[in-house]
């Protein structure tokens, strides 16, 4: 597939992504504008918190949009990150959006700072946490640890949710591509969350792998490279 193939491809799905939204808002704005004598309170409470939901939606996809125009051309700022406070704080606001689910850390004692960049690697989180949460029935555990494995820095998200099918797999990582599962209908996405956080994460020389069994949950992980590996290795081998 060309450039300007691609480009062609990804404009006419942003553009049906973009539709639907826009769609419904002006749909039940102008039946509330038309028609707000005869509308009951509790449907005039519907309608606007369905242009409320997809006002959010258009946010998000917009958002989103920014992060993967972004992607390529915004320089990395590559510094010493401490990866336990990071996911602290992250999970704090995670748990205060989703107060159904219980959030549950293991984090590595005296866990290597990391060479990444701070905002990217909280974006990440946020991503992998935020859909932990959504794809997992109320009240079930998210539970994130970190390790030292194979001489870099192991970060694993683990829910107990609806996981993936076995031939959803190769689509995880792809561009607008949402997984259809009974849970989908009630969140909102757009299928571009898992692209930017690969995409950010192999620009910061890390990896994300993960491991799903469907109807039981998924376990994603990401290993980024230590700060300083000479004086890390020798650390951990007089330790």
């Amino acid at each position: 597939m060309t450039e300007n193939s691609i480009q062609e491809e990804f404009l006419s799905t942003v553009s049906h992504e973009l539709r639907t939204p826009l769609t419904s808002i002006r749909g039940f704005s102008q039946t509330l504008l038309n028609s707000w004598d005869r509308i009951s309170d509790d449907d005039k409470q519907k309608f606007i918190k369905i242009i409320e939901e997809q006002s959010n939606r258009l946010i998000n996809l917009v958002e989103n949009i920014l992060s993967v125009s972004k992607i390529n051309s915004e320089k990395q700022v590559l510094k010493k990150v401490d990866i336990n406070a990071n996911i602290s704080k992250i999970v704090t606001l995670i748990a205060n959006q989703h107060k159904n689910h219980r959030f549950v850390t293991n984090l590595y004692t005296n866990l290597p700072p990391a060479r990444l960049d701070e905002d990217k690697f909280q974006q990440i989180m946020t991503n992998l946490l935020d859909n932990a949460a959504k794809y997992s029935e109320q009240g079930n555990e998210v539970i994130v640890s970190t390790a030292v494995v194979n001489n870099k820095i192991s970060v694993k998200v683990k829910d107990f949710g609806i996981g993936i099918k076995q031939e959803d797999y190769p689509k995880m990582f792809k561009k607008f591509s949402r997984l259809e599962n009974y849970l989908t209908g009630k969140t909102q996405g757009n299928g571009l969350g898992l692209y930017i956080t690969k995409q950010l994460t192999e620009q910061m020389g890390g990896t994300i792998d993960f491991e799903s069994e469907y109807n039981k949950g998924t376990v994603f992980e990401l290993s980024f490279p230590f700060y300083d590996d000479e004086v890390v290795l020798r650390c951990l081998q007089t330790s």
